[in-house]
């Protein structure tokens, strides 16, 4: 499909070259507000940018929109890796807005991913109302925090008190703690299996702007029997009052491979001296932490939406996850944006695998790929999309099985933005 714009605009899309890429990334900034970025965040994102894969909406000399993509494999259910474009750095210029770039852009990208056999697309969105209409859908979810750690204690399980923790320069141990992240990668729907190399390095970024008078970044590891078994990335913002400190743990990252090292690591940032919050954001909507903290209230837990799922191949894309109850289900799909994914699916599989195949036979839910996308990771309930109208069911009992053999029992989540 061609170019979406306006009549008799000037505008046309063109593939990135290296050397247009500060012009380009620039372009990128002032969209989202023109402060500019510290050198080594900056440096970061060139080396990160995929340029066969980026590109932008150009008119009268210069970039007026800008769109991108990185290679990702994403976990899904069951523990596969699949195949995902990492939609990034989109943006239109003020000068341009309701002129058909930015649905332009999202035509041109979703083609390109098709043709690269991808059959997943995803994003953050940094306004959500946007992508909807493009059949994306929020997939997945995440929890901050603001725990008082004055008044807030942690139940711990057996063998919290056999792991060693100590102080580690963060970049001296990030081979070790990228291999705790790749330990858990399987475990977990929405997380990165497959990242190229340079992504770790963002673990570790910390440019004197972004700590808010907070620290440098410190990172402690959690080791048991010489080996490691977890780590917390963190910055400590000292603070004083009349009454005395009042300092706040600022989290960056934690990981474990087992309760006991996960507990280990809350417990030590819930009890650094002279501070008395731990300020937590992005963290999974199942963690343990809110189930050993003596008091969830004096937390103050929020939700906020994560990962936004494309489908760009229906079927390809619900044959590649499994099911952790038997599903054996018919559904009609609208996709206005994709139409190569409309139509009747026949849905079968269980937790050895799926199988999803056109077909001709009566349908048992109706719904569009945005509730796919949605529902894909096992974290947002067929059930409830149904409840607020969204998911249709048109046999009896087809949106309860659809439901159960969807969900994840573990709840899907990205550790980090891209």
């Amino acid at each position: 499909m061609g170019t979406d714009f306006t009549t008799g605009s000037t505008t046309e899309l063109r593939t990135l070259r290296p050397d247009d890429w500060d012009e380009w990334y620039d372009t990128l900034l002032r969209a989202f507000g023109g402060v500019p970025e510290p050198v080594e965040e900056r440096e970061l994102v060139r080396a990160l940018t995929e340029f066969d894969r980026s590109f932008g909406a150009w008119d009268g000399g210069g970039w007026v929109g800008t769109a991108g993509a990185f290679s990702f494999g994403l976990t899904v259910p069951g523990g596969a890796s699949v195949p995902a474009a990492g939609v990034t750095m989109v943006s239109v210029a003020a000068t341009h807005r309701r002129r058909g770039v930015l649905t332009s852009m999202m035509r041109r990208q979703l083609d390109d991913v098709r043709s690269l056999g991808e059959p997943l697309a995803v994003l953050t969105a940094s306004e959500p109302a946007i992508y909807g209409r493009f059949g994306y859908g929020a997939g997945t979810f995440q929890v901050g925090a603001e725990i008082d750690t004055n008044r807030v204690r942690l139940s711990v399980p057996p063998g919290t008190d056999d792991i060693r923790l100590r102080y580690a320069a963060p970049a001296d141990v990030l081979d070790a703690c990228e291999a705790v992240r790749l330990a858990l990668v399987p475990l977990r729907p929405g997380m990165l299996s497959y990242r190229r190399p340079g992504w770790e390095a963002l673990g570790v970024l910390d440019p004197e702007s972004g700590r808010d008078g907070a620290s440098p970044l410190q990172c402690v590891v959690a080791e048991r029997d010489g080996g490691t078994v977890g780590y917390a990335r963190f910055r400590v913002k000292p603070g004083w009052e009349v009454a005395g400190h009042n300092g706040t743990v600022v989290l960056e990252n934690v990981a474990a491979l087992d309760p006991a090292a996960e507990a280990a690591l809350w417990r030590f940032l819930c009890d650094i001296d002279l501070t008395t919050t731990l300020q937590v954001r992005g963290r999974p909507v199942d963690e343990a932490w809110q189930y050993q903290v003596s008091d969830l209230r004096r937390c103050q837990p929020r939700l906020r939406d994560g990962l936004y799922v494309r489908l760009v191949d229906v079927g390809e894309a619900l044959q590649a996850r499994t099911y952790q109850a038997p599903v054996d289900v018919v559904l009609e799909v609208e996709d206005v944006f994709c139409p190569w994914n409309e139509g009747r699916w026949r849905l079968t599989g269980d937790a050895k695998g799926a199988s999803c195949e056109r077909t001709a036979e009566p349908a048992d839910l109706a719904l569009s790929v945005r509730e796919l996308g949605e529902a894909y990771l096992g974290g947002v309930s067929l059930a409830a999309l149904g409840a607020a109208g969204r998911v249709r069911e048109l046999r009896e009992g087809a949106l309860t099985e659809a439901a159960v053999g969807f969900a994840s029992t573990v709840a899907p989540w990205l550790p980090h933005g891209f």
